[in-house]
């Protein structure tokens, strides 16, 4: 069941009652798309004459993918060739109905939203823009790609990982982390540091990303996940377009046990089992306790990891 909300910043949203939790933000469902996905992929990276290539992980009501092709200048713009990943129709539906979110967005946006909605494509030949949808769970619908397809951008949009497990798994990571190009970066808004453990184990590069402006006072507002180009001879700079390098707190925390990952050998295990797992494997395992890490770094605000 879902219930729609609206954000501080005035854009619509949803709540999911089985997940027991809302697609966005409170402090706002377009601020969250721009800052935590658009922002840090520096879209000025790409351009005219080269193609952009996106996985949009957990599509939902759209926001991420359409806030990319909102940012893209129609002059000179990149070719965009973007796959969505969505096991619920019935959010973007949900959004569609909505008048004030179709307001945010430009014709070609809403036209890809509608068409993507109702036939699971679109195309914009003048644009050379394309959006492909697979429906089903994201970690089967991974093998329905086309081989050897590789992303510039990875957007991961699931609900947390103590809802959501299936999505953060270790082994999702690296399959996520294996489709990334060489210079791609994986975006997303958690945290936690059992999915950043996986993804520094998958071999990726981790950032920080800052909070936006005016968001709460907190520690990280995302992670930013990067696959260094094989002729790169220096690494990313710390800073960046709203993000950072890791604090020496940061790293810690991937040292607790909260750092402990979330496992599906099967790739088809159900949450509850993905969970108890992992409890089991921080039961028995000698990492330092989360809650010590927390008292050792008490002046630093903490807000519940997602």
């Amino acid at each position: 069941m879902l219930s729609a909300r609206f954000t501080a910043d005035g854009s619509f949203s949803l709540h999911s009652h089985r997940f027991a939790e809302s697609f966005h933000s409170s402090d706002g469902a377009l601020e969250e798309a721009n800052s935590k996905f658009v922002l840090p992929a520096q879209l000025d990276r790409f351009t005219s004459g080269s193609c952009l290539r996106v996985l949009d992980v957990c599509f939902g009501l759209g926001y991420n993918t359409a806030a990319l092709m909102a940012a893209l200048p129609i002059a000179g713009t990149p070719a965009l060739n973007c796959w969505g990943l969505e096991l619920d129709r019935l959010p973007l539906l949900f959004a569609l109905a909505e008048p004030s979110f179709k307001a945010l967005w430009p014709k070609n946006v809403v036209a890809c939203l509608e068409a993507v909605s109702a036939k699971g494509t679109w195309q914009d030949a003048y644009r050379q823009q394309s959006v492909q949808m697979l429906w089903g769970d994201a970690r089967q619908q991974l093998n329905s790609l086309p081989t050897g397809l590789r992303f510039d951008l990875i957007f991961l949009d699931a609900f947390s990982p103590g809802k959501c497990p299936q999505l953060w798994s270790e082994e999702f990571l690296q399959s996520l982390a294996d489709l990334l190009a060489p210079g791609g970066r994986l975006l997303t808004y958690c945290r936690a540091a059992a999915v950043r453990s996986s993804l520094r184990h998958a071999g990726l590069e981790l950032r920080s990303l800052l909070p936006k402006p005016g968001e709460g006072a907190g520690w990280s507002s995302g992670t930013m996940a990067l696959r260094l180009s094989n002729d790169d001879d220096q690494p990313l700079p710390e800073m960046g377009a709203g993000w950072r390098e890791l604090t020496v707190m940061e790293e810690e925390h991937l040292q607790t046990r909260a750092g402990v990952p979330y496992r599906d050998p099967s790739g088809s295990d159900e949450a509850a089992l993905i969970l108890k797992r992992r409890q089991h494997e921080q039961a028995l395992g000698h990492h330092t306790s989360t809650s010590a890490w927390q008292r050792k770094w008490q002046s630093v605000e903490f807000r519940p990891p997602c």
